[in-house]
């Protein structure tokens, strides 16, 4: 990713924390985190038991200390990029807290409606303790987590992704999908911008120009649109 410089950090106050998804561990932002210190940004690289408790106590236990360290060291916005269930952990910690002025979150590939595969899976014997009870919390109903949570008091920017190689879990998926979240569903609310990618949902934060258009959404609040994209909330 070529440097530019309308893409560095606007002072040396912003402090930019990962949050890798469902089964993952900070090695999956690792990519990512690299690109976003080259440019200038101050970065913490988040690793949580995503499979070991609800969602509410994910936020509540992980999210929090980190947001104080960014703090303590100086920060005065506060940044998350997310991918998948990460970003289900950012609005629910922003239920009871809040970021500094001109904070912004940029969510890759997030179920902020819930997913069909959870649906799916979840009658199935011994999946719970595959998935976690978080993971269990990432359905489609009225009644899930995501659902339930309400609109978030920050500028948003949502990264979709729309190409599969899981055909099995993609046939259980309404339109276009990444393989795991359908497009539709990675809509968020009163979110400033969206942007749909040619990106699979395991591999998204590792591709060039989702890197380049996070960077791009932290220092504008806006994605940088190619003529042709889906955009607009």
């Amino acid at each position: 990713m070529t440097i530019d410089k309308d893409l560095r950090p606007r002072d040396p106050g912003e402090c930019v924390i990962l949050l890798h998804g469902l089964f993952r561990t900070r090695l999956s932002m690792r990519f990512l985190e690299k690109k976003l210190t080259r440019l200038g940004y101050a970065t913490m690289n988040l690793s949580y038991p995503s499979t070991r408790a609800p969602i509410r106590n994910l936020a509540e236990n992980h999210l929090a200390h980190w947001v104080s360290k960014c703090l303590a060291a100086g920060a005065h916005r506060i940044h998350f990029v997310t991918h998948s269930m990460g970003g289900i952990l950012v609005r629910q910690y922003l239920e009871n807290h809040s970021l500094p002025p001109d904070s912004r979150v940029v969510m890759l590939s997030p179920p902020n409606q819930g997913t069909e595969i959870v649906d799916h899976l979840r009658n199935i014997w011994g999946v719970d303790v595959i998935i976690g009870p978080a993971g269990l919390e990432l359905g489609t109903g009225p009644d899930s987590v995501p659902n339930r949570l309400g609109r978030v008091s920050v500028q948003v920017g949502v990264i979709a992704g729309q190409r599969s190689l899981n055909p099995i879990f993609s046939a259980l998926i309404p339109g276009p999908d990444d393989g795991t979240v359908p497009v539709s569903r990675t809509r968020l609310d009163g979110m400033t911008d969206f942007l749909v990618v040619p990106c699979t949902h395991t591999f998204i934060m590792r591709h060039p120009e989702v890197v380049r258009q996070t960077a791009y959404f932290l220092t504008h609040g806006r994605f940088d649109h190619p003529v042709d994209s889906e955009k607009s909330p």
